[in-house]
């Protein structure tokens, strides 16, 4: 297998692992795979381009990033980033982590629903960002090489993937109106997820 296509390993730390049960039960199959894909599109993005980051911290953020869609942790009020960042902060204290790393794994997850940053600025929120938009909108495809694609997509396939999201994305949209997820689906949003070039 070409090095480039080779998937990365995911952080077997404490952390780590408690992240992937968190998420296994509480994700959907097709929102569990769209995390893991964000945490490989990521590391493989940032290796072709040198960048610098934490695997444990990036794989936690890219694991919780979409738990405020889910029917246990979705907000009445906050836009999905945010509760889902909420999330994050108690978990990352509850495994022990100090407090000012509780608080990057939220930020990073709420990040991702904002103004692109810079890998020098911030990498990990760089590559969450990077990574969710390809996955979920097509963004950036010549980042992402065809064998790549297949190898990551060989194990964690889409399934349902764009029509669920898009649901959970036109309901966050229709009851948080001033959110992000509203912006993105009035900016033409629901076209580029149906038309993903990872389902054609």
């Amino acid at each position: 297998m070409p090095e480039s296509s080779r998937l990365p390993e995911l952080p077997n730390t404490p952390a780590g692992t408690a992240a992937l049960s968190v998420a296994t039960r509480y994700c959907s199959p097709a929102l569990l795979n769209h995390s893991i894909r964000s945490f490989l599109w990521g590391v493989m993005y940032a290796r072709a381009h040198g960048i610098a980051f934490d695997d444990e911290l990036y794989y936690v953020s890219a694991l919780l990033h979409d738990a405020g869609l889910t029917e246990l942790f979705d907000s009445h009020s906050l836009p999905f980033e945010e509760a889902g960042g909420n999330l994050a902060w108690v978990f990352g204290v509850a495994a022990g982590w100090p407090e000012a790393r509780a608080a990057r794994v939220e930020h990073i997850i709420v990040t991702h629903m904002r103004a692109d940053v810079s890998a020098a600025e911030d990498a990990e929120s760089h590559l969450l960002q990077v990574a969710t938009a390809w996955d979920v909108a097509g963004r950036r495809p010549e980042k992402f090489a065809e064998d790549s694609r297949k190898s990551v997509l060989d194990r964690y396939p889409r399934l349902d993937f764009a029509t669920e999201f898009l649901a959970s994305f036109e309901d966050q949209a229709e009851r948080k109106p001033s959110s992000a997820a509203a912006q993105a689906i009035e900016s033409g949003g629901r076209l580029r997820i149906l038309a993903h070039p990872l389902d054609a």
